[in-house]
């Protein structure tokens, strides 16, 4: 990972003021980075913060995916993802599938305003960083017999 991160920001519907309001206080902070985001949270993300947002497809449409796509490519290093916790999404699959692979590529991942907070804030966010990965290649193999 470069200096500059490519962070993915995502929300649940319930969830997207809280985010909002967040990268508006951390506007300085984000503008030191390239900003992805599902469809319509990238659209108010780029409105509140005066900054191009790259948008993948809305998170029911498959944004998910396209976000964790770019997880296992290596095109994101880091998901800020306000999920609501109090509310049953349709495509939950989507969600669970994309944290997976954030927990896969070892990318951080923050879930709340707290954990955001303090991912922002670490001085690694700012240096370059070489996230240790495990081996998978047991795995490919045993799949693969």
């Amino acid at each position: 990972m470069d200096s500059k991160k490519r962070v993915a920001l995502v929300a649940h519907d319930n969830m997207k003021d809280e985010l909002i309001q967040w990268a508006v206080y951390n506007k300085t902070a984000l503008t030191k980075h390239e900003l992805y985001a599902t469809g319509t949270t990238g659209t108010l993300l780029e409105g509140a913060l005066d900054q191009p947002v790259t948008r993948f497809l809305s998170g029911p449409l498959g944004g998910d995916q396209q976000i964790g796509a770019g997880i296992a490519e290596g095109r994101i290093d880091v998901l800020i993802f306000f999920w609501d916790p109090m509310e049953a999404q349709p495509h939950d699959p989507d969600i669970k599938a994309l944290l997976r692979v954030a927990a896969t590529w070892n990318i951080p991942t923050a879930c709340n305003r707290a954990s955001a907070d303090f991912l922002l804030t670490s001085p690694l966010m700012y240096t370059s960083y070489q996230p240790v990965l495990n081996d998978y290649s047991s795995y490919i193999n045993r799949r693969l017999k």
